[in-house]
């Protein structure tokens, strides 16, 4: 079966940091690859993307400076490192297949996995 499986989230107190994980299952991670989040009541947005042609990153203004988008070929993973956290980064984190780009950060291609929750809060 092929799929994406999202893992790392969890609460932490705003300024603090998480590493999310997005691992491939069922085949090679030779992707590119989009985070997007979901809060309640808002649409789900891109946050990052990673092209895998040239390795190129792509970041949300809101998250600029302080997420970061890697990937391990080696492990069939792309993380986001997130730092510095807000309570505006609370949502349901996904990852996807995606198109990259710099006016639309991430446009999602394919399915869409479970997700992992990040909750920012004192």
């Amino acid at each position: 079966q092929l799929q994406l499986v999202e893992s790392g989230g969890g609460l932490v107190q705003p300024g603090g940091s998480l590493r999310l994980s997005c691992a491939a299952s069922g085949f090679t991670l030779d992707y590119s690859i989009g985070w997007f989040r979901q809060a309640p009541g808002k649409e789900r947005e891109g946050v990052s993307c990673i092209s895998s042609s040239d390795g190129r990153t792509y970041y949300a203004d809101s998250v600029k400076g302080r997420f970061t988008i890697s990937r391990d070929n080696a492990k069939n993973t792309v993380y986001l490192q997130m730092n510095s956290l807000k309570p505006e980064d609370t949502a349901i984190y996904y990852c996807a297949i995606a198109l990259c780009g710099r006016t639309v950060v991430a446009r999602p291609v394919g399915s869409w996995g479970q997700g992992t929750q990040v909750t920012i809060s004192s």
